[in-house]
C-alpha cells in the first residue's frame, strides 16, 4: 500500500488530495471520488497530477505548501 499526493485542477479551483491506494490507477480513481463528494454540483475535472508517492510506514507524511 502506498500514500499518494495528487493535485487536481477543476472548474471549481485547484485541490490537493492525499489518498492511500494499492496502485496509481486506484489513487486517481479515489481522487476523482473525493472531489465528487465535496460538491453538490460536480465540477469538471481538467487534470489530476501525481506529485508524490511513498510506501506507507509509521511516520510518513507530506508537506503541502500553499501556492499563491
Amino acid at each position: 500500500m502506498n500514500l499518494y499526493r495528487l493535485r487536481a485542477t477543476t472548474s471549481a479551483g485547484e485541490f490537493n488530495i492525499v489518498t492511500a491506494a494499492q496502485s496509481e490507477e486506484e489513487a486517481f480513481a479515489y481522487a476523482e471520488q473525493e472531489i465528487e463528494k465535496q460538491f453538490l454540483k460536480i465540477p469538471e475535472i481538467e487534470e489530476i497530477v501525481l506529485y508524490e508517492k511513498k510506501k506507507i510506514n509509521k511516520g510518513n507524511a507530506f508537506v503541502i505548501q500553499e501556492e499563491e
